[in-house]
């Protein structure tokens, strides 16, 4: 999975590449802890993101929780496998999917 993380002053958005998964996820969590300090608007950019699992589910939970208490996070340009990951697992309605 390629990461690519766009910093605009308090603002920051990840864009995915790839597959979320076992491998990956803890890549994306060890980013998001050395990037999330001062941020208040995160934003995912899932548009190559070819496929999340559990594990990937679960960087994004900890990255909504931070967020619910910094400002407020987003979750731009889901595919169709990537939604029904989050409709079946009830992700959908606890993130803030644009």
């Amino acid at each position: 999975m390629k990461i690519n993380s766009i910093l605009n002053g308090k603002s920051l958005t990840i864009a995915l590449e790839g597959r979320l998964d076992t491998t990956t996820a803890p890549h994306l969590e060890a980013e998001l802890k050395q990037s999330l300090e001062g941020i208040t608007e995160l934003a995912f950019d899932l548009t190559a993101l070819e496929y999340s699992s559990s594990a990937g589910l679960r960087v994004l939970l900890f990255a909504q929780k931070t967020m619910n208490r910094h400002g407020r996070m987003a979750v731009r340009g889901a595919n169709e496998t990537v939604m029904e990951v989050f409709e079946v697992t009830g992700f959908a309605d606890i993130l803030s999917i644009e």
